[in-house]
């Protein structure tokens, strides 16, 4: 009986196809075996110990490329670089498990953007009385600001807390949002704008301004992108807007400049 193997009955021992199989030499992970008097391939079992232990690492996560500078190593080697595919492995874990958790919070529209900082902000909002659409459009504002200036945005969330603490703020809040609907030359605008920037000139740090937009070059851009979302069909807000950062540039405090876009 001739010794060894055929290609075929390697690899079905192997668990693996002929096709792995002639991968594995194409890219040195055994050895050519010794061939036949027909000239035919011969696998003994030293080459099937081989292709068992490529098949488990390769199933293991262990990339091809590693695997015949790891199964040529010590065993110390062996052991670390075992321990390096693992970490490896684990990082992949993580990641695949965020992006399932992503995909689930996703059912909830844009709350799968924002951290459960905001999101319990958000909630808070609600019990302020503001309707399904007013959280909408405070959720869509926090998605903005953490886009534009990611390096301020717990401190704006810091400050919103803050402000949410302060009975007098929440009040004031809530007749912002219905302002949303008054005609743009209510008189109560000017009473609002006025009472919201003494709030904020009595208590400068809630004044919501994400710390680090003022550094940037094109601070202007950025803010005016953050203060004129939700504006589009509601014009008191503009005017309101524009009468409370006019309140308070007038006295002196630092705002990012509403510089129109092109």
């Amino acid at each position: 009986m001739t010794d060894g193997v055929t290609i075929g009955q390697a690899a079905a021992f192997a668990g693996v196809t002929v096709k792995a199989v002639r991968h594995y030499h194409r890219h040195g992970l055994i050895g050519e075996p010794r061939r036949d008097s027909s000239g035919y391939r011969r696998y003994g079992s030293a080459d099937l110990l081989r292709l068992v232990q490529i098949r488990t690492l390769a199933a293991a996560g262990v990339p091809l490329a590693e695997i015949g500078a790891m199964l040529d190593a010590d065993p110390g080697r062996f052991a670390d670089a075992l321990v390096d595919v693992e970490r490896r492995l684990t990082d992949r874990i993580d990641d695949l498990i965020a992006r399932r958790d992503t995909l689930r919070r996703l059912a909830t529209g844009d709350r799968a953007l924002l951290p459960d900082r905001a999101l319990a902000l958000l909630d808070r909002a609600a019990d302020l009385g503001l309707t399904p659409d007013d959280v909408a459009t405070a959720r869509e504002g926090l998605v903005l600001i953490k886009a534009l200036v990611p390096e301020g945005f717990d401190d704006y969330l810091s400050r919103i807390e803050r402000a949410l603490d302060d009975p007098r703020y929440g009040s004031l809040i809530k007749r912002m949002w219905r302002a949303a609907e008054w005609e743009p030359d209510d008189p109560r605008i000017d009473e609002l704008a006025t009472a919201i920037a003494d709030h904020f000139l009595a208590h400068p740090a809630l004044l919501p301004i994400p710390a680090g937009l003022q550094a940037r070059t094109d601070s202007a851009s950025r803010y005016s992108l953050l203060t004129h979302h939700g504006q589009e069909q509601k014009p008191a807000w503009t005017r309101l807007t524009a009468l409370i950062e006019t309140r308070l540039r007038s006295a002196g405090i630092d705002i990012a400049d509403q510089t129109p876009l092109d």
